[in-house]
């Protein structure tokens, strides 16, 4: 998928109508100009293998949340990032990371010219030797250290995100936080996907941020898929996990016996 042509500036429209806004691309292909910022150095351990569910996953694109699906430990993504059957590959090139799985997208899409998803998704099968044991309930937000999914945490929906709400997210390995901005279905000529709810947030973002994990008041929240100016717009993480038949790990061994 190309990146939106950009177009002269408009707001975001109201909840409940189409998002507006200029420039409208996907993370993991537009390129954005953004400064760079002094990093405090991280203070957090680094597991082998490493948590992978906040960090940068694979080429232009970070990783979410673990979860189950069946007897598989899965790591969620963005559905723009790679074709079902691609390989993942640790940054020697060699050791193998995992397996793309489907991207959450519907039978049938009542938009002509568009393709209708849930949410912009998709997963990794993660290889057997690269699952993190014991830590598959934390999110490594980088210098901001691990987040814990607590045990009784559900992944939130559309409706259980709020304007205003704070967020937290970690792709490229830059922590960066803001506030819930917007909210509203996203229709676009310019792009071929429509879906019923994309969340912008002030917090900025560039190329390689697609698919890392947001956390809405410290809670798994969403996928980061758009640009807005330069700015965050995230799409739901329980509609997608819904789809897709993911079980969000909130346990350290995501209730699976290791192997």
């Amino acid at each position: 998928m190309t990146a939106a042509r950009a177009r002269p500036r408009a707001p975001i429209r109201p909840v409940r109508v189409v998002i507006v806004v200029a420039a409208a691309v996907v993370i993991g292909i537009g390129l954005l100009a953004l400064a760079r910022t002094v990093q405090p150095q991280r203070t957090s351990p680094v597991y082998d293998p490493p948590v992978l569910a906040g960090q940068q996953l694979w080429g232009a694109c970070a990783g979410g949340f673990y979860a189950r699906r069946g007897n598989s430990i899965v790591l969620t993504s963005s559905g723009h990032c790679a074709t079902e059957g691609t390989v993942a590959y640790d940054a020697d090139g060699k050791t193998v990371r995992g397996v793309f799985g489907p991207v959450a997208l519907e039978a049938t899409c009542p938009h002509p010219g568009h393709t209708c998803s849930p949410s912009d998704m998709n997963f990794l099968v993660v290889a057997p030797d690269r699952i993190p044991w014991g830590f598959l309930n934390q999110v490594d937000l980088g210098t901001a250290g691990y987040r814990i999914v607590a045990r009784d945490a559900r992944p939130l929906a559309c409706a259980d995100i709020e304007i205003g709400d704070p967020v937290e997210i970690n792709g490229r390995d830059v922590y960066r936080s803001g506030t819930v901005a917007e909210k509203g279905e996203y229709l676009h000529a310019e792009d071929g996907t429509y879906f019923p709810c994309m969340v912008a947030a002030r917090i900025q973002v560039a190329a390689g941020d697609s698919g890392g994990a947001v956390l809405v008041r410290g809670i798994p929240a969403g996928v980061t898929s758009r640009s807005f100016d330069g700015l965050l717009g995230f799409t739901p993480l329980a509609e997608g996990m819904a789809h897709l038949g993911l079980e969000l790990c909130n346990t350290p061994d995501c209730g699976l016996a290791r192997p």
